[in-house]
């Protein structure tokens, strides 16, 4: 096993990593907000304490996306082909824009709950 050999095979458990840990954030922050749910629709019949766990779940759904990312272009970055590169530009172009308008929806429930935190 040649040097270039190690490499790959540690670049490829490097980029294996790093796509775990986007899909353990999203596991975590699903099964978080999963319980969450159960548990405040049990205590609250109010819709309103729902919205904190939208946004928590929304957080963490960031976050996994951005590490799917990450994980995408270490994959490409190594030996690119045109094909992969242009696969890599649609995945990033619909990943950025899902990361945007989570981020848009976000700040608008952050404001929503600020506002009624203040009518209280």
């Amino acid at each position: 096993m040649g040097v270039e050999e190690i490499l790959r095979h540690g670049y490829q458990g490097l980029v294996t990593a790093v796509e775990v840990a986007g899909a353990v954030v999203i596991f975590v922050g699903a099964a978080w907000a999963a319980l969450r749910f159960v548990v405040e629709g049990l205590r609250h019949r109010s819709a309103a304490v729902f919205t904190p766990i939208r946004l928590s779940l929304g957080r963490f759904l960031t976050l996994g996306l951005e590490f799917q990312l990450a994980a995408d272009i270490l994959r490409t970055a190594v030996s690119p082909t045109f094909t992969q590169i242009g696969q890599l530009a649609a995945i990033a172009a619909i990943r950025t824009a899902l990361n945007y308008f989570l981020g848009r929806e976000i700040r608008q429930e952050q404001q929503q709950v600020r506002e009624s935190e203040r009518a209280r």
